[in-house]
């Protein structure tokens, strides 16, 4: 039997921050929202989760480990104009932080987790794209997740993930 190659997903990252997206990802598909890794964005950005629901919304979830990329994470603003909703999703002892104003605790959303599941700690605002951002996101959402799966069946397809 073939093996499939690795994911690309969080290759360079730490291993709790793997352990975090897998909580995360759990929880959201229990949403029914379903989340393909290190999207690349058109202003050069790169989400670490981006989930689509069921009518076609996105959130964006940036995933911190450690207190000082959080606390020196100037970006995260960016990801805001490519998403209807945006969580941050941290290890339990990172939570508080995120309490700030900096932050925007009325706007973006909370997510702890570990490797086993996760918890919204705080619902994110709902600021909902312009139709014609929806629908080139979704399709980029679409076309990513599908050059994804096509790499996993030929892996000389894989420099085009």
């Amino acid at each position: 039997m073939a093996t499939l190659p690795e994911s690309p997903c969080f290759a360079d990252a730490p291993p709790i921050a793997t352990d975090v997206a897998r909580g995360v990802t759990r929880l959201l598909c229990r949403h029914d929202l379903f989340a393909i890794c290190e999207i690349p964005l058109p202003n050069g950005r790169r989400a670490d989760l981006m989930a689509i629901d069921a009518k076609g919304s996105l959130t964006i979830v940036e995933i911190k480990v450690a207190r000082a990329d959080l606390l020196g994470d100037g970006k995260w603003r960016d990801y805001l104009d490519y998403c209807d909703r945006f969580f941050w999703a941290v290890p339990p002892g990172l939570a508080h932080i995120l309490e700030e104003e900096r932050y925007l605790p009325g706007e973006a959303g909370l997510i702890v987790a570990d490797r086993y599941d996760a918890a919204i700690v705080r619902d994110a605002g709902h600021r909902p794209l312009a139709p014609a951002r929806r629908k080139a996101e979704v399709l980029r959402f679409a076309r990513r997740a599908a050059r994804r799966l096509a790499a996993q069946i030929d892996p000389s397809l894989g420099d085009a993930i």
